[in-house]
């Protein structure tokens, strides 16, 4: 059979982003889950458990968030580009020009951040988006 006549596959998604998506809405529904105990727990008239239910809301919340800047952290100080600093990158290469007596453009400002071994907490305009998460 001729490749442009073969059945083409679906792309499947990575299993780590499968992972990743279950724990984040297995942690979301913990939290609704412990949120909600407390206002019916005080709607029973048991203050006690309510208090109690509030403490362990507190300590799975503060869990949650210590595990998630554990597991964050590590990702946003990951170098993007792996063969930056050698000679095979192709995002060290900048290509610029100049008009006139107007300032020289370059590619640099897009590639640079990359090419010098940058993060993604390094990126310009991802730097605000990166700062919200745990980490």
């Amino acid at each position: 059979m001729a490749s442009h006549a073969r059945p083409r596959h679906r792309r499947r998604v990575p299993r780590s982003a499968l992972r990743v998506g279950l724990a984040l809405s297995v942690a979301g529904t913990a939290l609704v889950a412990v949120g909600a105990a407390p206002a019916a727990a005080r709607a029973h008239g048991h203050a006690d458990k309510a208090d109690k239910v509030a403490r362990t809301r507190q300590a799975v919340t503060g869990a949650l968030l210590h595990s998630l800047a554990g597991g964050i952290g590590p990702v946003k100080k990951l170098k993007l580009d792996p063969l930056s600093g050698t000679a095979a990158d192709p995002l060290n290469n900048t290509i610029g020009t100049q008009v006139a007596d107007f300032k020289p453009l370059t590619t640099g400002l897009v590639t640079g951040p990359l090419a010098g071994g940058g993060a993604l907490e390094d990126l310009p305009l991802a730097e605000k988006a990166v700062g919200l998460l745990p980490g």
